[in-house]
């Protein structure tokens, strides 16, 4: 049988060897290190949210965004991806855009800073347990989703006095009447509202009660919350933005 001699020579080149591996060990972490330093930040500031990925190169729309009117050289646009957008209404399609202005600003009543309260008193950020409170982009979205309603819940004078393109009126005070518009079924104990459609509702902002009222009303009356959104900043907060009002007084 042949047998093998560890000689110093052999000795050395393990060692070689063993160093060498040693080295590379060290190089590989130090390049995952750096690698999830590179990452690091953009796990910071992740929300939770799922990821939306960027219109395709032959135009496809993401159905997540809303839908956006190409629309060039506007000095001031709902978004970076969206200068305007356009609704239906029952007059017809209308286009939601900024006021161009950026000089312009809120005049009479919308300008007023402070209101008496009771009565005007500022809203809780959500008005129930399980509705969602959303913004003037979720909005646009909401208002281009045939399966979707946007309620206009103030009394019929504002409403006539102006009020978001597409939004349907129903006053805080006969929603639970109007639960049909919404997707609810009448039965004998009151609604049936398994099919309810998601529904978001405003008033006049971050002061009006009406909203919220109509909003806790519509849940004790069956209606799911999670498919109720309510568009806090209501008109107070759309017209400080410049977004379009139609039947504007």
């Amino acid at each position: 049988m042949k047998t093998f001699t560890l000689t110093t020579p052999r000795t050395l080149s393990h060692t070689t060897a063993l160093t060498s591996a040693l080295m590379l060990t060290a190089a590989l972490t130090l390049g995952a290190t750096a690698a999830f330093a590179q990452t690091d930040t953009a796990a910071d500031t992740y929300t939770g949210e799922p990821s939306v990925e960027a219109p395709e190169a032959d135009g496809t729309e993401n159905a997540a965004e809303p839908k956006s009117e190409p629309q060039a050289n506007l000095a001031v646009g709902i978004s970076k991806q969206m200068p305007t957008a356009e609704v239906e209404t029952p007059d017809g399609p209308v286009t939601i855009k900024r006021i161009q202005d950026t000089d312009n600003r809120l005049q009479g009543e919308w300008a007023r800073t402070s209101r008496p309260c009771p009565d005007f008193c500022i809203q809780p950020m959500t008005p129930a347990e399980g509705v969602t409170t959303i913004g003037e982009l979720e909005l646009i979205a909401m208002l281009q989703d045939p399966d979707a309603v946007v309620v206009d819940s103030r009394t019929v004078d504002w409403f006539q006095g102006g009020t978001i393109p597409g939004a349907v009126s129903i006053p805080y005070t006969q929603v639970v009447d109007e639960l049909a518009m919404l997707g609810c079924e009448a039965d004998f104990d009151g609604w049936a509202c398994a099919d309810a459609k998601p529904v978001a509702l405003f008033c006049n902002g971050i002061w009006c009660g009406q909203s919220p009222t109509a909003i806790r009303n519509m849940i004790e009356e069956g209606y799911p919350a999670d498919r109720i959104f309510y568009y806090r900043g209501g008109m107070q907060v759309w017209r400080t933005l410049g977004l379009t009002v139609t039947g504007d007084k």
